[in-house]
């Protein structure tokens, strides 16, 4: 295979399925032999990664946007539930081509121009994995001070630096060994983290003060949109790029419709729930609404009582760990996708010793968590809803699975580069930036001309990113149309 970009796509033997063999399937095929489960055991990975207590954070945030309650709630859930249905309709190509999402988006754009598209996949995981460790170190921290643990000087940093070693290790391990543990261990998050999250509502609804959250005030059209989108680019479209790494495995006869519907079902679920409680929490105390922006996770422990607050940070931790997993090792195979020749588990280590030194720089030096991040997820929310855009028509034109071998043949069905594809995605993306208006990017927003003041938070460019992708590769419909007529 003379033309081939990567190593030739043969399945590789079985390790056996233990969840302590390190997995060796790569960017190859999933053998026959290897296709396994039910649409449903999507529920686990996808429930495990979301149920993080940050998603009380997004309460906070959404509310920053200047929203009522009721327009908070209406917004955060229809972005949640649209935005990881976006991810539903990515997991079926999984089933349809049984191999990693940066492998199969190469039908959309060639061979060797679907090199972009990995890189842009691989920023975005390794950012999100680095923001979650982030954030389970700072959590510790804060929760070891409620406790008189530590403190402000010495023994905090200390304290810092177990909890990052800790947390490091976890998700590296995670990573390294791949699927199968990845799995396992998503259920045992999803129990563990489900039933003490709903423990810790039960003890916070005193805090609760329905007449202050009732007397939010309304926002504008521009607000409710900007928050409808903030939470899009927070949660499914944050996974879209990543989505079919989980249903892979699954057998080419599993329903399609089940695909979709667990997906989103146990990537929504918990953030919908979270989120709801956060508001109410933001909602009912400035103090509280203050402390939740200022140190994410580690505001929410202040109205824990003390006896819960370990059991608290279990499920602070143990929730943004399942989301680093699931990060770094899609990271590991979008690295692996840009052409990087190492097997999988050295693309997750090298991920991770990324992800630790981003950790460290947000730990230790970064004055500020929650406008960085909303900075992070506005500016690469704008060009991978440009690529979410473009592969979501793609999957939505063809009628046949993927050819396998073909997807690693520059000479094959799918080409070298589709032009038309990568013009849409910069297009989109120049477009996006310029429709959008970020703290952190003062760049932003040059197509907005006089109404930057009143419409820069609604950020209309992740929509725009989004349509254009979507819509021209619908008018470019005949190069799937060609590509199908020659199987």
């Amino acid at each position: 295979m003379a033309d081939s970009p990567d190593a030739a796509p043969a399945a590789i033997p079985a390790a056996g399925s233990s969840a302590l063999n390190v997995e060796l399937n790569a960017l190859n095929t999933i053998a026959e032999s290897e296709r396994k489960g039910r649409p449903a055991s999507l529920f686990w990975p996808w429930f495990g990664a979301n149920v993080s207590v940050l998603g009380l954070s997004y309460g906070s945030w959404l509310l920053g946007f200047g929203v009522s309650f009721w327009q908070a709630t209406l917004v955060g859930l229809f972005g949640i539930v649209i935005s990881f249905l976006l991810c539903g309709f990515v997991s079926l190509a999984g089933k349809r081509g049984s191999a990693p999402t940066m492998v199969l988006s190469r039908a959309a754009f060639g061979i060797d121009g679907n090199r972009l598209s990995a890189l842009l996949s691989w920023i975005l995981t390794v950012g999100w994995e680095t923001i979650l460790v982030a954030t389970a170190v700072l959590s510790t921290s804060e929760v070891f001070r409620l406790l008189g643990w530590a403190g402000d000087g010495a023994s905090g940093t200390i304290t810092e630096v177990v909890a990052l070693i800790v947390v490091v290790i976890l998700v590296i391990a995670a990573g390294v060994y791949g699927f199968d543990l990845i799995m396992r261990l998503q259920v045992w998050i999803t129990v563990i983290t489900g039933v003490l999250t709903v423990v810790y509502f039960i003890l916070v609804i005193p805090h609760i003060d329905l007449a202050a959250v009732a007397a939010l005030p309304a926002g504008n059209a521009a607000a409710v949109i900007g928050g409808f989108v903030f939470m899009m680019t927070g949660f499914g479209l944050g996974w879209v790029n990543a989505a079919a790494d989980y249903s892979r495995y699954l057998p080419r006869r599993a329903s399609g419709g089940g695909i979709v519907f667990w997906t989103t079902f146990g990537g929504a679920l918990a953030p919908a729930v979270l989120l709801i409680v956060g508001v109410l929490l933001a909602g009912s105390s400035t103090e509280l609404n203050d402390a939740v922006g200022a140190y994410s996770v580690g505001g929410l422990a202040t109205i824990a009582p003390t006896w819960f607050l370990i059991p608290f940070l279990v499920v602070a931790v143990l929730g943004l760990v399942g989301g680093a997993a699931l990060d770094i090792y899609s990271s590991g195979l979008a690295l692996l996708a840009v052409g990087l020749k190492v097997p999988r588990y050295g693309a997750a280590l090298i991920d991770g010793v990324i992800m630790t030194i981003g950790a460290i720089y947000i730990v230790f030096f970064a004055q500020d968590f929650s406008g960085p991040f909303q900075t992070f997820l506005i500016t690469l929310g704008v060009p991978i809803a440009a690529w979410a855009g473009v592969m979501l028509a793609d999957i939505a034109l063809r009628r046949r699975d993927y050819a396998d071998v073909e997807l690693y043949e520059r000479s094959g069905r799918y080409g070298r580069v589709n032009w038309v594809a990568i013009a849409l995605v910069v297009v989109g993306t120049a477009i996006g930036w310029g429709l959008v208006v970020t703290s952190g990017a003062d760049w932003t927003g040059y197509l907005l001309g006089a109404a930057k003041k009143t419409w820069g938070g609604a950020n209309l460019g992740v929509l725009a990113a989004l349509v254009i992708g979507f819509g021209g590769t619908l008018l470019n419909a005949r190069r799937v149309r060609a590509q199908e007529a020659r199987g």
